[in-house]
């Protein structure tokens, strides 16, 4: 690897220590703020639950059912988030190296992310499909009767194309490929304070932290009803005025008409806790790991980002 030169391949070890290390921070990141994943998905698909604040709703869970619901289907998602990132990592810092990240620009840095995001939305959707169902087994939906026949990942990607279709596996792939936004947005606010704030190896970890705070907040909040939209569209709904097969455009009408904007909405404060908590713990793990196996490896070279 040579400093800031492109080598014509998005191929390379740089990507590659990159993809690893942002995998492992998005694992490390969830695995501790779990309970909030929870409580973000339990109020978005359960109607009749009211939106109290998050610890309100994490002592409801428990006093009803159990300290364990909070960690319901955590294997999976873990499972499919670092697959996930590892895809949107590598994607992102291949494609930024083939443009020579010497001059990488807020522009360039939107451009790349939404581009790593469409390829990790078309990659890793049935993943997500399946994980969704999965953590949200036993609070009704569509799909309910048949979440019983699988408990893993691989099982519940044959499950589902055989008995549903292929086409299920990549259910609200439209307000994911939307929602690549999302990211793109996180991404160019976080590369463009990291690059006014001039980081470098020696740079405190609460930086890391609150850049990837900051980026992820204002992300999240621009974007959330189409998040809302999309977990609805994987788990299944039981709206009794809209059709099973319902896209993204008709049950985000549905709702605005029937519920209000507050409805879009439902569940937002539980998603900006874990999000923001969730970006900036990976972000600074991220940061953290590729810095250190970059010291121990190139420690005679510059890294030049």
């Amino acid at each position: 690897m040579t400093g800031g030169k492109t080598d014509g391949s998005i191929f390379t070890y740089e990507a590659l220590v990159y993809a690893i290390s942002g995998a492992a921070g998005s694992v490390v990141a969830m695995a501790t703020f779990f309970p909030l994943d929870t409580v973000r998905s339990r109020l978005q698909l359960e109607e009749e639950r009211k939106a109290k604040n998050t610890l309100a709703t994490i002592r409801d869970l428990v006093s009803k059912e159990g300290p364990c619901t909070l960690y319901r289907g955590m294997v999976p998602v873990l499972q499919s988030l670092c697959a996930s990132n590892f895809v949107y990592f590598y994607a992102f810092h291949g494609l930024k190296r083939l443009r020579n990240s010497k001059n990488q620009t807020a522009g360039n840095d939107l451009l790349l992310a939404s581009i790593a995001g469409v390829t990790n939305v078309l990659a890793t959707t049935p993943l997500w499909v399946v994980n969704t169902r999965l953590k949200t087994r036993g609070i009704g939906g569509v799909h309910e009767p048949n979440n019983n026949d699988y408990v893993t990942l691989l099982e519940g990607i044959v499950h589902i194309w055989k008995y549903e279709g292929i086409r299920k596996l990549w259910a609200g792939t439209l307000p994911s490929l939307v929602l690549v936004s999302n990211p793109a947005i996180q991404f160019m606010i976080y590369e463009s304070i990291k690059r006014r704030v001039n980081t470098s190896l020696s740079t405190p970890a609460w930086i890391f932290f609150t850049i990837g705070a900051i980026s992820k907040a204002i992300a999240t909040t621009l974007t959330y009803p189409l998040q809302l939209v999309q977990t609805k569209l994987r788990h299944g709904h039981n709206y009794k005025n809209l059709p099973s097969d319902a896209g993204a455009i008709q049950m985000l009408l549905y709702i605005l008409k029937t519920q209000g904007l507050t409805g879009l909405y439902k569940g937002m404060e539980a998603k900006l806790l874990q999000t923001v908590l969730t970006a900036a713990l990976m972000f600074l793990a991220y940061e953290k790991i590729s810095k250190f196996v970059f010291r121990i490896l190139l420690r005679n070279r510059p890294i030049l980002r």
